[in-house]
């Protein structure tokens, strides 16, 4: 586990365009804390021209690095606390329209760790989203500055990325102090992952769909690091085999798989689950906000069951928590003009009992609620808001939660609509206005939502009146 580091254990879902519902490709992420309360803010870095000099800097391992002086206006999700915690801005879409979220914590093995450890000082994961996002202009440019600057700083923990464009999506996965592999997710495929090592064969014939670091092969060999007689299983090379992998990381996998592909029969513990999936299934947003709130719906495994085990029920750690402060799908369109293809479905609550709600990313700046959190319970902001949701129906489970799903479900109706008549309206604008327009609409829908939301609070509350135990049946005339 990473030393003062606040990233926990996260999942990943990436979809390739030719996999998804309407031709986008997707790059989705739960962004698990150690802590349950780590308040979070959305907000908006502006673009930058001609501002030399500027720097980042690390408030977990105090790197420090000087960025070019250009870069590309971009959303991020921060720490609140940053000064304490770290930035952490852990997902965006910049003006290009290229997406990025990171990290989720991956853990190489002790065998090539020996000979590449980690880089105390290096660029640590807090800082590795605004280090690349502003200024690339693809998915794979963004793989390749990110490598670059692996090379020259070292990382101090093992981390995954993921970044994608209209066309593209890559999946990154850094594993000692200087070496990593990254693949291209097919277009015709998705992928789930959980916090070990998922990649597995490298072709490195293939440039197109892989890249990696410098030399890596070369200090595969040296060191003796290859496990398998034939073929380089990135996985088995760099990778974990143990009992947290087979009870806190893989299970997750196994039920993202058993959701999109229910027909195969597969063993929640099996180290050997394949990285790569196709689907006859075409995957929607509605599907990954499914697979991130998640606990093993419908299985032994759900904590919530009231037939399982007691055993059964704590086996495996769920793909959506308390810890989740915040999960969110990328979405990039490949149906509508690229100046308002970018969709950055948000949820900031528990994405088990609340909802993502879409921004336009060529947006000029985020709702109040969401970009001024408070340390401290605030009901106006979005974070504490959805976050006292969560626990609201969480602690009345058997009684709240098929209110939550019918809320849930009449939400998605609503946010479908509204992004359909924001596609239609916005092709009537064009350059600053179309900016103005999608801020206006992303503000509307924040709007909406908390009118919704604070409404089925009374609901529940009112519906909670009832069933307190400090009641007593009595004769309707005394």
């Amino acid at each position: 586990m990473k030393k003062n580091h606040l990233d926990d254990a996260c999942t990943t879902i990436l979809v390739g365009k030719n996999a998804s519902l309407d031709g986008s490709t997707m790059i989705a992420r739960n962004d698990d804390t150690f802590f349950a309360v780590a308040p979070h803010s959305f907000v908006l870095n502006p673009a930058v021209n001609g501002k030399k000099g500027r720097k980042v800097k690390s408030w977990l391992n105090g790197f420090e690095s000087e960025v070019p002086e250009n870069g590309y206006k971009w959303p991020a999700v921060p720490n609140v606390d940053y000064k304490k915690f770290g930035y952490y801005d852990e997902s965006g879409i910049n003006g290009k329209n290229v997406a990025m979220s990171a990290t989720e914590s991956t853990y190489g093995n002790e065998r090539a760790l020996a000979f590449d450890p980690l880089v105390k000082d290096g660029m640590d994961e807090d800082v590795i989203v605004r280090m690349v996002l502003p200024y690339v202009d693809s998915a794979k440019g963004a793989v390749q500055r990110t490598g670059e600057l692996i090379k020259k700083f070292g990382s101090p923990a093992g981390n995954s990325v993921l970044f994608s464009d209209k066309d593209d999506v890559w999946y990154m996965e850094i594993v000692t102090g200087h070496h990593w592999v990254a693949q291209r997710i097919p277009d015709d495929s998705y992928a789930v992952c959980a916090n070990r090592v998922s990649i597995q064969q490298v072709d490195f014939n293939n440039s197109d769909e892989f890249m990696w670091s410098e030399g890596i092969q070369e200090f595969v060999e040296k060191n003796h690091l290859n496990t398998d007689k034939t073929g380089w299983n990135f996985r088995h090379i760099f990778g974990t085999d143990n009992l947290k992998d087979r009870h806190y990381n893989t299970p997750r996998v196994w039920f993202g798989q058993k959701y999109f592909n229910p027909e195969i029969q597969q063993d929640p513990e099996d180290g050997e689950l394949p990285f790569i999936m196709k689907t006859d299934h075409k995957i929607s947003v509605d599907d990954i906000e499914y697979v991130l709130g998640s606990h093993y719906n419908e299985t032994p495994f759900d904590p919530f069951s009231p037939y399982a085990s007691e055993d059964d029920k704590h086996r495996y750690r769920p793909i959506g928590l308390n810890r989740t402060q915040n999960s969110h799908v990328l979405q990039i369109r490949n149906d509508v003009p690229e100046e308002y293809a970018a969709i950055m479905w948000l949820c900031i609550g528990y994405p088990t009992f609340t909802p993502y709600i879409p921004f336009y990313t060529n947006m000029n700046e985020t709702d109040p609620s969401y970009n001024d959190a408070s340390l401290e319970f605030n009901f106006k902001d979005a974070y504490w808001m959805y976050k006292a949701l969560s626990v609201l129906v969480e602690s009345n489970y058997t009684e709240f939660i098929q209110d939550d799903i019918d809320y849930l479900t009449e939400i998605r109706q609503e946010l479908r609509e509204a992004v359909a008549e924001t596609d239609k309206l916005a092709a009537n604008y064009s350059g600053d206005e179309l900016v103005e327009f999608l801020t206006d609409r992303n503000q509307k829908v924040v709007k909406q939502m908390q009118e919704k939301t604070h409404k089925f609070f009374g609901e529940l509350y009112t519906k909670g009146i009832n069933l307190s135990k400090l009641t007593f049946n009595m004769d309707a005339n005394l």
